[in-house]
């Protein structure tokens, strides 16, 4: 038994330092969102008009319900395309998935866009969110009526 325990505990330590790495990795919402956000939605989220909706000062109002939470965490996992209209401006462009990042990873990088607006404190999100939603995947014509009924019940910016 103390032989068991002993090996559990050495294989333990061996990989401490890759979880710390990962920990610390994922806490850094700002970097992840330069690394895999910003070509497109710019530096803060200010997006490019016409391209790209912005992020900053929206995402916040969005994740400050559950069902925009929710929305969110689909919108990364599965991506979206076709025609929305985000903070008065019309867009038909393509968000692709961001499935291939890790839960903590996504949950760094929505907490950070959050962070962006004037919602204090800002909304959080984390690993068990897009561990939920990546359980139960969606189309992107469910997640196009999920933002038509989150529009009807709570307005997106």
């Amino acid at each position: 038994m103390i032989r068991k325990v002993s090996f559990l505990l050495a294989a333990l330590a061996g990989t401490a330092p890759f979880y710390t790495i990962s920990a610390a990795r994922a806490a850094d919402g700002l970097a992840l969102y330069k690394a895999n956000c910003s070509v497109c939605h710019q530096a803060e989220g200010a997006g490019m008009a016409g391209q790209f909706p912005t992020l900053k000062g929206r995402v916040d109002k969005i994740a400050s319900s559950a069902e925009g939470k929710t929305y969110l965490t689909d919108v990364v996992l599965s991506g979206l395309h076709g025609p929305i209209t985000a903070g008065g401006a019309s867009y038909a462009g393509f968000m692709p998935s961001l499935k291939a990042q890790s839960d903590d990873d996504l949950a760094a990088i929505l907490t950070y866009v959050a962070s962006l607006g004037d919602t204090k404190p800002a909304p959080v999100f984390n690993a068990a969110d897009l561990a939920a939603a990546r359980k139960a995947p969606k189309k992107n014509a469910e997640i196009l009526a999920e933002r038509n009924a989150l529009n009807a019940a709570h307005p997106v910016p």
